[in-house]
């Protein structure tokens, strides 16, 4: 059973692996980090942030400085689809922004009807549609105190 996780991102349960939602490219354990399983271009800021100002005539121009950020651009090595940007200082390590506790995952869709690639219906694909939500209601009061 696959799990849509973010638009370009999926968790094979059986496997226990991340999966490209395009291309179905393996790109390692989802108990793990699947940064580790993307090509990453280590970017210089100042290609994405151009300066604003000559930076003949003025230290700092508005584009950031590449001793201090880099751009870390994360693509699917089966069909170059781009998962992932962050910002980090230089040297940094990929930050790991997805934990799933994947014996949870696997016992919350047992328990459930239906494919998740249908529910979960959002990515690639032109007949992506968000996932339906309840109404938000309630009410603030905005009298003077």
């Amino acid at each position: 059973m696959r799990i849509p996780m973010t638009e370009y991102l999926a968790i094979d349960l059986d496997s226990e692996r991340w999966l490209c939602r395009v291309c179905e490219h393996d790109m390692g354990n989802a108990r793990g980090n699947y940064k580790e399983g993307t090509l990453v271009y280590d970017r210089d800021p100042r290609e994405i942030h151009p300066s604003i100002l000559d930076p003949e005539k003025y230290e700092y121009t508005f584009a950031p400085d590449p001793l201090f950020c880099r751009i870390l651009e994360f693509y699917c090595p089966g069909c170059g689809t781009q998962i992932e940007t962050e910002y980090t200082p230089p040297g940094h390590p990929p930050t790991v922004d997805m934990i799933w506790d994947i014996d949870a995952l696997k016992k919350q869709w047992a328990e459930r009807e239906g494919d998740p690639e249908t529910l979960v219906n959002y990515g690639p694909g032109e007949n992506a549609i968000a996932e339906p939500r309840t109404a938000h209601s309630h009410s603030h009061s905005h009298a003077q105190h």
